[in-house]
């Protein structure tokens, strides 16, 4: 695809080139040709530049094919507890996430 928009890039280039270049007979109305050929260059490459990138926020946004659920992270905390070990009572620190 990179490919392909490169050479369809350099193509415009050289086509924008060929048809903004004054002939002879043309020197006096230069300025004209020389505006359209720069106006035209720059929506050119706006376009292609567009098409390469692709979209801002990636697939997904607005009905694409992914689908990003949203993460959040449990709210825990650390409590002491008290267990029976066989020999007698004893504490330990447990985490506790809800």
């Amino acid at each position: 695809m990179r490919k392909t928009l490169t050479a369809l890039a350099a193509a415009a280039a050289i086509t924008i080139a060929a048809v903004a270049a004054p002939t002879p007979a043309d020197a006096r109305g230069r300025g004209a040709a020389v505006a359209a050929g720069i106006i035209g260059g720059i929506a050119a490459g706006a376009l292609i530049a567009g098409a390469a990138h692709g979209s801002y926020y990636g697939p997904g946004y607005y009905g694409g094919p992914a689908y990003y659920a949203p993460v959040y992270a449990p709210a825990c905390y650390w409590q002491r507890q008290r267990f029976w070990d066989g020999f007698g009572w004893r504490l330990r620190r447990v985490r506790v996430c809800y």
